[in-house]
């Protein structure tokens, strides 16, 4: 009898490696092995016992996998990997370009029905834990308005966005949000905010030789679906700088419904987040979301999933016996 759930890493970047080690924090999970395009022999694990092998073996490890967590960014990588391999695999995601999770969920639903798979998509703290939370604040205060603000910290969704655009070398994004919106909101008041009136953006980009400045700022603030709302800065720095100021990944954010149960009675829910390492926590949420897929594949649960379609008790590694006698 089986007695771990066997989990696999697709790409090792900084969530990758965040994966690797929140795994070792689980006792029910087992690593089989790390799945890279880069030559596997290049490659540092984090632990000496994990293993590496190319993005083209994958296939050989169909009936050795039991969940493929994908580690790669959500505007080029995720789009053209998550349909492959939900045919192959059940899988778990952190895709997290917002405005196209319908067509990216439709997208990887249809192989993953039709070769009964199991594909979480949009797992981490937002989309995801703030996900969850919105959803609790919509329907436990009906009569309401939903506020959600990040940061103040480093995005590796708009920060990978960043570096794909053309003359850039390397660079990362900050989310800040607006103290004065979040008080606004905080008061109960329900105030109609802009997108530019929650956050800005502020971007540190590294050019590569003989790249125009303004060519690649041009099309970093209006980026669709990442820039083009925001208030968004672009500074031009040196390597140095950028491996001496810009290497912590910090991040975090708010989700607040202010909102009436009755006329006389105003009501706030809030959750917040403060992260010293974002990678590292949104890689927790994919591990524990990666035991729920294998649940909900073994109930016969196929089709694409988010956060929404999880049970709760499905993400831990107790019994549900201990968790009505420990936590409920």
């Amino acid at each position: 009898m089986q007695n771990s759930i066997r989990i696999g890493i697709a790409g090792y970047g900084n969530l990758g490696r965040g994966v690797e080690t929140a795994i070792q924090k689980n006792p029910d999970l087992t690593l089989v092995g790390i799945f890279t395009r880069r030559a596997p022999e290049t490659v540092s694990p984090c632990f000496t016992a994990t293993q590496v092998f190319h993005m083209d073996s994958l296939t050989d490890f169909q009936d050795k996998i039991d969940v493929l967590i994908l580690c790669g960014g959500s505007k080029d990588d995720l789009p053209q990997q998550g349909p492959v391999l939900a045919s192959q695999f059940n899988i778990v995601d952190s895709f997290d370009t917002h405005a196209r999770i319908p067509e990216y969920y439709a997208a990887v639903d249809a192989p993953a029905t039709a070769n009964n798979k199991t594909a979480m998509i949009s797992i981490g703290w937002d989309p995801g834990m703030f996900s969850i939370n919105r959803l609790f604040g919509e329907v436990l205060l009906p009569d309401g308005e939903t506020y959600t603000f990040w940061g103040k910290g480093l995005s590796q969704g708009h920060s990978d966005a960043i570096r794909r655009v053309d003359g850039v070398k390397a660079g990362v994004q900050y989310t800040i949000p607006s103290n004065d919106a979040m008080d606004q909101v905080r008061s109960g008041t329900r105030p109609n905010l802009s997108t530019k009136e929650k956050h800005t953006r502020e971007c540190y980009v590294v050019l590569e030789e003989g790249a125009d400045a303004a060519v690649v700022e041009q099309t970093i603030v209006t980026m669709p679906d990442y820039f083009a709302d925001y208030d968004t800065t672009v500074s031009f720095i040196d390597e140095a700088t950028l491996a001496k100021d810009h290497q912590r990944m910090p991040h975090g954010g708010f989700v607040i419904r202010s909102g009436n149960t009755s006329d006389a009675h105003k009501q706030v829910l809030e959750f917040s987040l403060k992260l010293e390492s974002n990678p590292e926590f949104t890689a927790s949420i994919l591990v524990a979301y990666a035991r729920a897929t294998y649940r909900l594949n073994q109930m016969g649960q196929y089709g694409a999933k988010t956060a929404f379609d999880v049970a709760p008790g499905l993400l831990s590694m107790k019994s549900p016996e201990q968790l009505r006698k420990e936590i409920l």
